[in-house]
């Protein structure tokens, strides 16, 4: 995951060194990129946004709390986060509300393009570093989501992700909507499997009406379960796609 999947650092001819990819991209980035999507004279302040939007993987997106930790105005934010967008460095996952009582979270989850920048925007340097990192869990559901999105618009789709949580924090890491049917899929850094994998996406099948479900994670084992739930190790998520 801290290499991230741009295609240069997979040359085998290149041997591109990844720290020093990451950071000469975010230098770039920052000091001649941003300056010609938008006028953004703060570089030092923009790149500490930046830094703390990668701390944001996977949570919902409070633009008051982001604004006080960069230290500029709501409106400020709300650009900078339109730059990242148009520059496809960040995206919002909007959350699903549709059928759902008024208990439900209306606020979008933050979540990078690529886990390599988001992993050097946080430090990690190297496979040692991400296996013990806090920040694990979270740049695994990253990389899971964000192939999801790049697989829809490889097959010319069109975004059909969303995420649930309610008031109580019972949340599914991903919803897949097609036509009338709503896929939900947990995502679990984990390699083994437990029983705490199925407590929130079983909740969600029962307030749903909807049947089946799918569980994403760092083991190898696959499972098809009796309620309707399948197990997908990650190299094999590519069943999982719609």
């Amino acid at each position: 995951m801290h290499k991230g999947f741009y295609p240069s650092l997979y040359r085998e001819e290149e041997q591109i060194d990844v720290g020093k990819y990451y950071t000469n991209y975010i230098r770039t980035y920052t000091e001649r990129d941003v300056r010609m999507i938008r006028n953004v004279t703060d570089l030092y302040t923009f790149e500490r946004f930046l830094r703390l939007c990668a701390g944001r993987i996977g949570q919902l997106l409070n633009m008051n709390n982001l604004a006080v930790e960069t230290g500029v105005d709501n409106k400020t934010i709300g650009a900078w986060l339109s730059v990242l967008e148009a520059s496809f460095v960040v995206f919002r996952l909007q959350p699903y509300h549709k059928n759902f009582n008024k208990r439900i979270v209306k606020m979008p989850k933050l979540y990078f393009y690529d886990t390599g920048v988001a992993s050097a925007l946080l430090g990690i340097e190297n496979a040692a570093q991400m296996a013990l990192h806090p920040f694990r869990g979270s740049l695994f559901e990253n990389m899971v989501i964000v192939d999801f999105l790049k697989s829809r618009y490889n097959r010319g789709k069109t975004n059909n992700l969303y995420f649930w949580r309610d008031s109580l924090g019972t949340e599914v890491d991903l919803i897949a909507e097609e036509s009338d049917t709503l896929l939900p899929i947990e995502i679990k850094s984990g390699q083994t499997i437990t029983e705490d994998y199925f407590k929130s996406i079983s909740s969600w099948l029962k307030i749903s009406g909807m049947k089946k479900g799918w569980v994403i994670y760092a083991g190898d084992e696959r499972q098809d379960r009796s309620n309707g739930i399948t197990v997908l190790p990650l190299a094999q998520m590519s069943t999982a796609y719609s």
